[in-house]
């Protein structure tokens, strides 16, 4: 056996037993008194050891990668990044002996940028967004390393029939809930490798369940699903770090997705200023998107007067947001007003109430 299968093999064996070692993550209940006979559950990503739903993400590619022999010893892993992918993957670098380095644009989080250096990450900051790809490239041939391209390979990296998927310990965790089969999960696309996992499950376990991805502002991926135009770009990145891309990923895979909401950056905070609140911690912007979205579900199961479950994602905690969107000056320089929109999102939580038609936009 070569060196280099030798070194694999071992790799493959400390990342499952780092794996092992592991507890799933939980699922809490948030209840939603506007709308009667409809359950909430956030399943919490932020509990990994890297603190976000990426961990589990960083993992596969990294055995992937492993197993398609494209790592070996030594050699520098590069990855483009909003920031929370790479900080999970430093964190299995650094498990392994391997160089790493983020490239990311230069408005990523410092709290981000610290927890890669934390794991011995390097972090390589860009002005322009749209080129974290070609950057990386570069860096990978000139340091002879490997690019793994979270937004390639997301989908085809995790085992979306089982091995613990995310949509696989959902419904387990589910199973002695009042509505144990829930009628919608919901997710915020970055890659675009959760909604394809969770869309692929349920249609694998023959469930009913149906998908809905909640859109960042400025993100090309509602439009896509809509016009099917593969060639869309936008000149910048979003303003909610983790989701939300300038360009079609391939991992985004918009046939496994039921329905689509695209939300406003000012309501997606003010959701997450609400569910921190309520949490009694501080959440990450994308998962008041996520909570966005699953109150346009529940007011679609009101009005059909339909009864069940909802589960979203809670992709990550808050602390790595603390001068920015926990941060008044902050948000007061960047122009958000949030008070009037925090109250519109418990009107709907609370009292069943609509959510601004005028501000987002939908296919359910």
């Amino acid at each position: 056996m070569s060196d280099n299968r030798q070194w694999a093999r071992e790799a493959i064996r400390i990342i499952e037993a780092d794996f092992q070692r592991s507890a799933d993550t939980h699922l809490i209940p948030l209840p939603l008194p506007g709308f009667a006979g409809i359950e909430l559950y956030f399943k919490d990503e932020s509990s990994h050891p890297t603190g976000s739903l990426k961990h589990r993400l960083a993992r596969s590619l990294f055995l992937y990668a492993l197993c398609n022999g494209w790592l070996k010893p030594g050699a520098p892993v590069i990855e483009a990044s909003s920031g929370s992918t790479a900080i999970s993957e430093a964190y299995f670098a650094r498990m392994l002996g391997l160089p790493f380095i983020a490239v990311m644009p230069a408005t990523t989080s410092k709290e981000k940028i610290a927890q890669i250096a934390f794991y011995g990450g390097q972090s390589h900051l860009v002005d322009d967004p749209t080129q974290i790809y070609a950057e990386s490239e570069r860096l990978a041939r000139e340091h002879d390393g490997h690019f793994i391209d979270q937004f390639t390979y997301a989908e085809r990296a995790t085992d979306w029939r089982a091995n613990n998927n995310i949509a696989e310990s959902i419904f387990q965790q589910m199973r002695y809930e009042q509505h144990p089969t829930p009628a919608w999960l919901i997710s915020s696309p970055g890659t675009g490798g959760t909604t394809a996992t969770l869309g692929r499950y349920v249609r694998y376990r023959q469930h009913c369940t149906r998908v809905l991805c909640a859109d960042a502002e400025r993100s090309v991926f509602f439009d896509f699903y809509r016009t099917g135009d593969a060639s869309l770009r936008l000149s910048h990145g979003s303003r909610i770090e983790g989701i939300g891309r300038p360009r079609v990923e391939a991992s985004f895979l918009p046939k496994v997705i039921d329905a689509m909401v695209k939300v406003p950056d000012a309501l997606s905070l003010a959701a997450m200023h609400y569910l921190a609140k309520r949490l009694g911690r501080h959440v990450g912007g994308s998962s008041g998107t996520n909570l966005i979205g699953a109150l346009m579900a529940a007011q679609q199961m009101k009005a059909a007067g339909e009864t069940g479950s909802i589960v979203a994602i809670l992709c990550d905690g808050g602390e790595r947001y603390a001068d920015t969107y926990y941060d008044p000056a902050w948000l007061k320089a960047q122009g958000y007003e949030l008070d009037g929109l925090v109250a519109a999102v418990a009107a709907s939580a609370e009292r069943g109430e609509a959510l601004p038609e005028s501000v987002l936009r939908a296919n359910i």
